[in-house]
């Protein structure tokens, strides 16, 4: 942890200042407001969340390429920069008053040596873009905790993200290279979460990112071996994303090995029935244009579960999936993939590798499965 990070307190202190985030934001989510890259790559400070999200699959780099025949080498990750608005700047006026909080989380999902390893960060942010702690720029994707950062460098559209998570145990150096212009979710990039109008967010994902660079295991020597693989990032900001009814959700993006992008999701209810649906998908070929799916378009049917001996939650770890553009499976390629982060976001979650199966039961491709909600109701505000 950084300086001044708080550690087993930080879920009460969240739950305390998003209480008081009551604030009309300067630039608030709605319909009909254009996605403009790369300033939106940036942060929306006057939102009350906001995340940055990247995962992958990495193999050795003398072995990688855009369809791993197995499981030999493969290794998952993930590096998650989120920020939350405290609402405190009129109570605490000043350059120093806690006007956010940011948080990060990485994992690194380690199959051959059945491991998976995590950390995270928080630190109180004022807003001043010099802030040596943490903070984040409002006009590109620059982001940073201390030594950890996530940052956008490049002529646009032409560009690149920068990875650097020197964690504890484990050590993310990686370059993500755009190979396909953006997809914008929902309407435009206006992706609803619930059955009324202001339960969204605006939201945007780069599949098929190129990753490369190094990522260092437990017992290596930083800075660790070359890598090399596929990536997909999320950026998402929100005032209001969860309905009261809603206790978390369950959501896939998936890079497939012919270029293709899927992302699905469903809000649950605490019987879990769902509340709200969606996604999209956007074909491998070039120029291809995304669809969106309308909330009745998909369905989640869980198999096989997981029950972690750490929180006694269980988690489904295999779904048969169907959507407009398909029936899909999904199968966790481990089952040990959850996150404790009640160190900073207060909450627990499922995030992890996972494959897509077509219907013949082949893999067609790899991304990453999140699961929320089932350690307790997930509060993001």
């Amino acid at each position: 942890m950084v300086q001044g990070a708080q550690h087993a307190p930080a879920a009460g202190l969240f739950a305390m200042l998003s209480a008081q985030a009551q604030v009309a934001p300067a630039d608030p989510v709605r319909r009909g407001r254009p996605i403009t890259l790369p300033h939106d790559h940036g942060a929306h400070l006057g939102v009350r969340t906001e995340w940055w999200y990247a995962t992958g699959w990495l193999a050795p780099a003398t072995a990688a390429d855009a369809a791993p025949a197995g499981d030999s080498g493969l290794l998952g990750f993930q590096v998650t920069f989120f920020r939350s608005r405290t609402g405190l700047a009129a109570s605490l006026p000043g350059r120093f008053a806690p006007r956010h909080l940011l948080f990060a989380h990485a994992a690194v999902t380690d199959l051959a040596g059945r491991r998976h390893l995590h950390d995270q960060r928080l630190v109180r942010w004022s807003e001043a873009p010099d802030a040596a702690t943490g903070a984040a720029s409002t006009t590109d994707g620059r982001v940073h905790i201390g030594d950890w950062s996530f940052r956008r460098e490049g002529a646009w559209p032409e560009s690149r993200w920068l990875a650097r998570v020197p964690a504890r145990e484990f050590g993310i150096e990686l370059a993500l290279v755009a190979t396909q212009p953006p997809v914008l979710q929902g309407d435009a990039g206006f992706s609803r979460k619930g059955p009324q109008e202001q339960q969204a967010s605006h939201y945007y994902s780069l599949p098929q990112l190129a990753a490369s660079g190094r990522l260092t295991l437990p017992g290596q020597p930083r800075p660790g071996p070359s890598v090399a693989g596929r990536a997909w990032l999320d950026h998402e900001w929100s005032d209001e994303i969860l309905h009261p009814e809603a206790v978390g959700w369950d959501w896939i993006g998936m890079n497939l090995f012919d270029g293709s992008a899927l992302t699905a999701f469903v809000l649950r209810r605490r019987d879990g029935s769902a509340l709200w649906a969606g996604g999209s998908f956007r074909a491998g070929t070039p120029g291809a244009a995304s669809r969106s799916f309308a909330p009745d378009g998909v369905a989640w049917q869980p198999g096989r579960s997981w029950r972690s001996a750490t929180t006694g939650a269980r988690y489904p770890v295999e779904w048969q999936l169907r959507t407009p553009a398909g029936s899909f499976g999904v199968r966790a390629l481990a089952d040990a993939q959850e996150l404790d982060s009640r160190g900073s976001t207060g909450s627990v979650y499922w995030e992890g590798l996972s494959e897509l199966l077509d219907a013949a039961g082949r893999r067609v491709g790899l991304g990453y499965l999140e699961m929320t909600g089932y350690a307790g109701a997930l509060r993001m505000a």
